[in-house]
């Protein structure tokens, strides 16, 4: 793993226009970095662009869904045309869906796929030309808590973590001949626009992301993970404390999501048990 001097260094973040991604644009371009930023509007990237250029920093922009083929081509094209070539990837995109598998449907689990493991993985692949040829080169990939614990009602979600997880740990590996560093940012509840844009939301209970970190804050940490070389980090303190337990001892929140998972269907449970007592008293 590398150090860095994040100065001159040309970094892509895609999922630019809000949220995250929009914090680590301004941070970066801050910081002095030469920043493509990637997004689906053209118009909330034409704000970021016109903000990030009031402090003089360096941005340029191009319209990209990371699903599409054609336009990760184009944004490959826009690094090697702005910046000539690149040195950080940030896979930031992503899109989630809150509910219980068995109330979902399988288009939704596949359109989480598309943008949070196919589109990331496909993003990389088209960007490893580049990037062997860059300065201390390094892929971001954003993942999550959920991707390192897997907890009720967010399993669609946590898959695709999950998965994002598995290929950044065999890449790594992999890369490490080309000298390209690949790390792993795994935030808790942030304050962003996510929970709004969800595919779905059926979930009873209800997570406050008003309580969780800043956009801000967790674009300022994945920076300096960027610039330490940090290949694996875990954001906000209830989500350290949800991994180091689950690693040592799993059962704890086993107990605990089976418990409020229980008390959330309580009426359905009882409603069961009833049938069953008036089927068993019928024979």
């Amino acid at each position: 793993m590398a150090r860095r001097n994040l100065s001159g260094l040309r970094v892509l973040v895609t999922g630019a226009s809000q949220g995250i991604g929009r914090a680590l644009v301004l941070e970066a371009a801050k910081r002095g970095c030469k920043v493509l930023a990637a997004a689906r509007s053209q118009p909330l990237l034409d704000e970021l662009a016109a903000e990030v250029r009031k402090t003089n920093g360096v941005v340029q922009t191009v319209v990209a869904d990371v699903t599409k083929p054609e336009d990760r081509v184009a944004m490959v094209a826009a690094a090697t045309q702005h910046f000539g070539g690149m040195d950080v990837l940030v896979n930031n995109a992503g899109i989630g869906a809150t509910g219980h598998f068995m109330d979902s449907e399988p288009e939704v689990l596949r359109q989480i796929f598309e943008t949070n493991f196919f589109g990331l993985t496909e993003t990389t692949r088209a960007f490893l030309p580049l990037l062997k040829q860059g300065a201390t080169p390094a892929i971001v990939n954003i993942s999550s808590v959920v991707g390192k614990r897997a907890l009720p009602a967010r399993s669609l979600y946590s898959a695709s973590k999950f998965a994002v997880m598995g290929f950044s740990e065999a890449i790594r590996a992999e890369l490490a001949k080309d000298g390209i560093d690949v790390l792993v940012v795994s935030p808790g509840l942030t304050q962003t626009n996510f929970s709004k844009n969800m595919l779905e939301q059926k979930a009873k209970m209800q997570l406050d992301h008003l309580r969780g970190m800043t956009s801000e804050e967790v674009a300022g940490a994945t920076l300096k993970a960027i610039e330490r070389g940090s290949l694996d980090v875990t954001l906000t303190l209830k989500g350290k404390m949800l991994v180091m337990v689950n690693r040592f001892a799993p059962w704890i929140v086993d107990f605990f999501s089976k418990k409020k998972v229980r008390e959330l269907f309580a009426d359905e449970i009882a409603e069961r048990k009833k049938k069953q007592t008036e089927a068993a008293v019928a024979k």
